[in-house]
C-alpha cells in the first residue's frame, strides 16, 4: 500500500516557497550542510546550472535507478514521489521504499509529476524529460522545480573524460551537495570506489585477456547485449577482460545469434532479468535459447558453461552496479581466467 500524492498544497504555492523552508523529514543519521535554508547552493547537472535556496524537501525520482540512490542516502522522509519501478526493490531498501508514494508504476507524465507538488526532481537519464513523458528540463525550469540528471547519462558534457563509475560518484556527491547530506553521500562514494579498486585487482592477475558478451535479454528471438558505450565495456576494462561488441557504439544493441558466434566469446555473463517477467528475461530462458541454437550450442562457452549469472538491473549504472562488478570478478577467477 502506497501513500497517496498530496495534492493539498498548490503546485504554485509550493513552487514559490520551494527550498525556503527549514530542513526536516531527514533520517536520524542525515545532518544537512551548507544547504541550511536561506543559504543557496549552486551546483551543475548535465549541463545546466542548478541554484537551491535549501535541501529538497519534496523530491521525485522519475526511475528506480535515482529512488534507490535517494534511499541509500537516506533521503526517504524527502521524496514525494517515485516513478517507473523496473524491478524489486531490493531487502535493504524496502523499508525505506514503503514510504514514499509511487506516483506512476511505469513512465510518470507530466500530470502525474506536477500532482506531486515536488521542489527537485531526479532521473537517471535525460530521456525520462521530454513533453509527452514528465515535461522538458525547460518547462519545469520555468516552473522553478530543479532537475538532475545522472552524469552518466551525459557523456558529452564528461569533458575529463572519467569513466562510467566515476561519473556514478559524481551523482553521489552531487545529491549529497543538494541535499546537504556531504558526509553521507562522500562515505557512499568513497566505499564504492574501494570496491572498484578491489575488483580491479583481479586485472593483475589474468594470464591472457579474455573476451566476454553480455547478455541482456532476448526479445522476439534475438539477443540484446552490450555494446561500447555500456557500462559493461567499463567493467571488463577493470577486471581485465574484452567486450567482444566494443566496436559497437551502442549501450544494448540488438545483433543475431550469428554474430554472437562470430565473436567467438571466451565466456558469456547472463544478465538475469526475471523480475521484470518478459519473454526471454530470465536467466533460465536465456541459456535455453543459446543450448537450443545450432550454432552458439557449439561454441566452447556455451558447451563448457564458462557462464556468469548476475543480476542484470546491475548492469546498468546504479547504486547497484559495483555488486555486478564484484560477481564478474569472482567469476573469472571461478572460471580459472585470474589466479
Amino acid at each position: 500500500m502506497r501513500h497517496p500524492a498530496r495534492l493539498a498544497i498548490a503546485l504554485t504555492v509550493l513552487l514559490s516557497t520551494a527550498g525556503c523552508s527549514a530542513t526536516g523529514g531527514s533520517s536520524s543519521d542525515q545532518k544537512p550542510a551548507a544547504t541550511a535554508a536561506g543559504t543557496p547552493t549552486t551546483l551543475t547537472s548535465c549541463g545546466r546550472q542548478l541554484t537551491l535556496d535549501g535541501p529538497p524537501r519534496r523530491a521525485v525520482a522519475l526511475d528506480q535507478t535515482s529512488t534507490e540512490v535517494l534511499l541509500e542516502l537516506g533521503l526517504q522522509e524527502r521524496m514525494a514521489g517515485t516513478a517507473n519501478l523496473k524491478t524489486k526493490i531490493p531487502a535493504k531498501y524496502q523499508a525505506a521504499y514503503a514510504k514514499v508514494p509511487v506516483i506512476a508504476p511505469k513512465i510518470a507524465t507530466g500530470e502525474q509529476l506536477r500532482a506531486a507538488t515536488p521542489d527537485f526532481v531526479v532521473a537517471g537519464s535525460g530521456d525520462l524529460f521530454t513533453k509527452d513523458r514528465a515535461g522538458t528540463r525547460e518547462e519545469l525550469a520555468a516552473l522553478k522545480v530543479p532537475t538532475f540528471v545522472s552524469a552518466v547519462d551525459c557523456p558529452r558534457q564528461n569533458e575529463a573524460g572519467q569513466s562510467a563509475f566515476e561519473l556514478l560518484f559524481a551523482d553521489y556527491e552531487g545529491l549529497g551537495k543538494a541535499f546537504g547530506v556531504g558526509e553521507a553521500a562522500g562515505r557512499l562514494a568513497t566505499e564504492q570506489r574501494a570496491a572498484v579498486a578491489k575488483a580491479g585487482e583481479t586485472a593483475a592477475k589474468v594470464k591472457d585477456r579474455p573476451t566476454v558478451v553480455y547478455l541482456y535479454s532476448v526479445f522476439n528471438g534475438m539477443p540484446y547485449v552490450a555494446g561500447k558505450t555500456g557500462l559493461p565495456s567499463e567493467m571488463s576494462r577493470i577486471v581485465g577482460a574484452r567486450n567482444a561488441f566494443d566496436d559497437v557504439n551502442e549501450d544494448w544493441p540488438e545483433v543475431s545469434w550469428e554474430e554472437v558466434a562470430k565473436r567467438n566469446p571466451d565466456f558469456i555473463v547472463i544478465g538475469d532479468l526475471s523480475e521484470r517477467g518478459r519473454p526471454g528475461d530470465s536467466a533460465a530462458e536465456k541459456r535455453s535459447a543459446m543450448a537450443g541454437h545450432p550454432v552458439i550450442s557449439k561454441l566452447d562457452a556455451v558447451r563448457n558453461n564458462r557462464i556468469i549469472e548476475v543480476p542484470g538491473i546491475e548492469l546498468d549504472p546504479s547504486v547497484r552496479s559495483v555488486h555486478a562488478l564484484e560477481l564478474l570478478a569472482a567469476g573469472m577467477k571461478g572460471l580459472g581466467y585470474a589466479r
